[in-house]
């Protein structure tokens, strides 16, 4: 088997109504992380907390070929402006659970028994593979440095999200 890096179409789409460009640290962050691996960010907005808004993003990277992973930040919270996760489970064709749980095992170090209100996922939607994580800086920092920067490169041994994609797409 290859043991090369394999750079793959990105999109990273910050959930919010109050977040800038300029502001954004959670979405710069993660398009950062993912440039640097060697992945490249193909779609970046900031959208608002509407569950219509978020689908449209995520149809959107769908249709691109090019797209593989999408990253959400924001709106994972237990309020009535965080759609994130019920909007992205109606376009679902299959469920990651492992990834929210072990982020929230992983959270817990962080911030203790809040992480229980974290409805940090992710998914499988048609072709490409949907993250929602927190907005919060340090979540993403969590989940990119424990999780995802191994899990988005093919390199990783058992497995990895990349090494599924012409299984996927």
């Amino acid at each position: 088997m290859n043991d090369q890096f394999i750079s793959v179409g990105t999109a990273v789409i910050t959930v919010s109504d109050t977040r800038s460009r300029e502001t954004d640290s959670s979405g710069n962050y993660a398009q950062a992380t993912l440039e640097n691996m060697g992945h490249r960010v193909l779609h970046r907005r900031i959208i608002e907390d509407d569950v219509a808004a978020i689908q449209s993003e995520i149809e959107f990277c769908q249709q691109n070929n090019d797209i593989f992973i999408v990253i959400l930040t924001g709106g994972t919270g237990i309020t009535r402006r965080d759609v994130t996760p019920d909007a992205v489970r109606s376009l679902a064709t299959k469920h990651i659970p492992g990834f929210g749980e072990l982020f929230r095992m992983l959270s817990y170090s962080d911030i203790g028994s809040s992480t229980v209100q974290s409805r940090a996922d992710a998914w499988l939607c048609d072709t490409v593979i949907v993250f929602a994580l927190p907005g919060s800086t340090g979540a993403v920092k969590l989940a990119f440095d424990k999780i995802l920067v191994e899990q988005l490169d093919a390199r990783t041994r058992p497995c990895n999200f990349i090494r599924l994609r012409d299984r996927i797409v």
